[in-house]
């Protein structure tokens, strides 16, 4: 299972700073019928590859969003010049 799509980098208003992406809804949809085995939390692994950087991690359910929302490292941040309010093309496939 694959997905394509665009989003906007937002900044966690806690103590750790952290950046996330939330998945549109429509994406978030189609995971939560079809992924059964979830990890720690809700979590689900999956692939990410935004422009040229791409590695593994998790999405996990988030109430307040209504969605699945994806870290996104310091590391990624940086190589792909993102910050908060940036948008850009997400490639995600679960890994199972």
């Amino acid at each position: 299972m694959e997905w394509t799509f665009t989003a906007e980098v937002w900044l966690w208003r806690g103590d750790a700073g952290w950046h996330f992406i939330t998945l549109p809804y429509e994406v978030a949809d189609e995971i939560e019928d079809a992924v059964v085995d979830r990890r720690g939390f809700g979590s689900i692994r999956v692939e990410v590859t935004i422009g040229s950087s791409t590695w593994r991690t998790s999405i996990f359910p988030s109430k307040e969003a209504g969605s699945f929302v994806l870290p996104l490292k310091k590391a990624v941040r940086a190589a792909e010049g993102l910050e908060e309010g940036s948008a850009c093309s997400v490639h995600l496939a679960v890994v199972e």
